[in-house]
């Protein structure tokens, strides 16, 4: 008799839980290809001229920070072979291929922040190989919970909806100590990332960070839903809600010219504020009734404070003084953001997994 292994006595809807898309994996094959062979191409022109003509990019951009690129160079080019021998290690399903992706795609995310921040500057090239990255990130995380399907890991991943939230409220204390003038009442949160703000890129760098928690947090609702289609539906929404905002178009500060940009930032806006909406409704079905009043009372609350928000979306778009604004656009996000908490929190109750 043949002996028989753990696998093949698991059923069959645990197996299929666990195994990781097939869109999942090849997206991060391209990917990890794409990052990798731009960071060995990048770090060797780099290597080769320090000066770094073959790329066109002067030294004083790095600000005195590093005399030439040739460590810049060597760097970019240690995370190139990183990222390939990822590729190859996810391509091969090796154990460690988790690993060896989030160690590329993480390095990749430490090497944008620090560029960006020396060059205080944010090139339309940041969201060209940027971009992916975060993308990566998402994908790589159903891998993770495959080789290492854990509850420790499983409650991390709930966990990251507290902390997205708690991040969220973090940003909106300490950036806006870095703009000179700026008023948390009288000016809106759009505004501490307006083209031409001091704090643009500060914002922008500090909301990456809560995408991707706020991410992480989607795919662990996705994994924690089991039967329950409401949570399923809400991890999808939590995912697209961090895809739509990896790019969010600036607005102008206030009395300056308004150019296509600015109506493409109302338009991000409109979208985001109705999956928020859209987060909210579809939530407040997937637990008891009192989530459920709990849920609908964050509605009612969200449209009140939007509506006190609208009332003065006309003076911010003519350049007036627009006083409070700043407090009923803070209150409306809040309100959104412990909701994201307690559902957080909830889904974490054993009694949540038993009833469904």
């Amino acid at each position: 008799m043949q002996p028989v292994s753990l696998l093949q006595l698991k059923p069959q809807g645990i197996t299929r839980d666990i195994h990781q898309a097939w869109w999942q994996r090849i997206i991060l094959l391209i990917i990890l290809a794409y990052e990798g062979a731009g960071g060995i191409l990048g770090g060797a022109l780099l290597i080769v001229a320090p000066d770094g003509r073959l790329m066109e990019m002067p030294v004083t951009m790095m600000h005195g920070v590093f005399a030439d690129f040739l460590i810049p160079g060597i760097i970019l080019l240690a995370l190139g072979v990183l990222g390939i021998i990822a590729f190859f290690s996810v391509l091969r399903r090796r154990p460690s291929d988790w690993l060896l992706a989030g160690l590329s795609l993480g390095g990749y995310l430490i090497w944008f922040i620090v560029e960006i921040i020396i060059l205080n500057e944010l090139h339309w090239l940041h969201l060209m190989w940027g971009v992916p990255v975060l993308l990566g990130w998402i994908v790589v995380i159903p891998l993770m919970i495959l080789r290492n399907d854990t509850i420790a890991l499983q409650k991390f991943l709930l966990t990251c909806g507290v902390l997205s939230s708690a991040w969220y409220v973090l940003i909106n204390i300490y950036v806006p100590y870095f703009y000179p003038g700026y008023s948390v009442a009288d000016l809106t949160v759009s505004e501490l990332s307006a083209i031409g703000a001091p704090t643009r890129i500060l914002w922008d760098l500090s909301c990456v960070f809560y995408l991707l928690l706020f991410s992480v947090f989607g795919w662990g609702v996705l994994k924690a839903s089991g039967t329950n289609k409401t949570l399923h539906r809400l991890g999808i929404l939590i995912i697209i809600y961090c895809l739509l905002n990896l790019y969010w178009p600036p607005m102008h500060m206030r009395g300056e010219e308004k150019t296509i940009t600015d109506t493409l930032h109302i338009v991000w806006a409109v979208l985001t504020v109705g999956l928020m909406f859209l987060m909210t409704g579809i939530g407040s079905y997937a637990f008891d009734k009192r989530f459920k009043i709990f849920s609908w009372i964050c509605i009612a609350l969200f449209l009140c404070f939007g509506a006190l928000t609208g009332l003065l979306s006309d003076d911010l778009a003519a350049g007036k003084p627009t006083p409070m604004i700043g407090v009923w656009e803070r209150i409306n996000i809040g309100i959104f953001l412990l909701w994201i908490a307690v559902l957080s929190l909830k889904i974490k109750l054993p009694s949540s997994y038993r009833k469904f």
